[in-house]
């Protein structure tokens, strides 16, 4: 992997995925009490709205070239293509955590399986519209932050 070109500070401070789902009910459920997101805030306002924020740890963006896609799709799904938009969870153990959020209602599109950088990886539809992929990392101490899509 290769360095940061520009060492000084990150001018964000935060990366937050705004996602409108019509079942908030059902999403938050999903999100926050089966694969255990914590609720940093949330707010009430007119008309029924509601916006739940919950804390997913380290953000990171990550942005792949078509042929970085398609490698990825291969490996962790058996070639079927993944979303335009993909969100991945890191977890501590890709098998049971699929298995809790494919029992809440998750539509699994692969099964856990490793890959050749070292992870665990699964992938699934879930509430919300979202597509996610759930990851264990092999070697953490060699991967603290990425999101298993990347080579070693």
């Amino acid at each position: 992997m290769s360095e940061p070109t520009n060492p000084r500070p990150a001018p964000v401070r935060q990366l937050r995925l705004v996602v409108e789902t019509e079942d908030f009910d059902a999403a938050l459920s999903f999100y926050r009490d089966v694969l255990g997101l914590p609720e940093a805030e949330s707010y009430e306002g007119e008309d029924d709205a509601r916006v739940v924020i919950l804390s997913a740890g380290i953000a990171t963006l990550e942005l792949s070239n078509p042929a970085q896609v398609r490698l990825i799709d291969r490996v962790e799904a058996d070639g079927q293509p993944s979303a335009r938009l993909r969100v991945a969870f890191e977890v501590d153990d890709t098998a049971a955590t699929t298995d809790r959020l494919v029992d809440a209602g998750a539509v699994l599109t692969a099964t856990p399986r490793e890959t050749p950088w070292r992870s665990i990886n699964s992938r699934m539809d879930a509430p919300a519209g979202l597509q996610i992929t759930l990851f264990q990392e092999l070697d953490a101490e060699e991967h603290p932050t990425g999101d298993g899509d990347i080579p070693a």
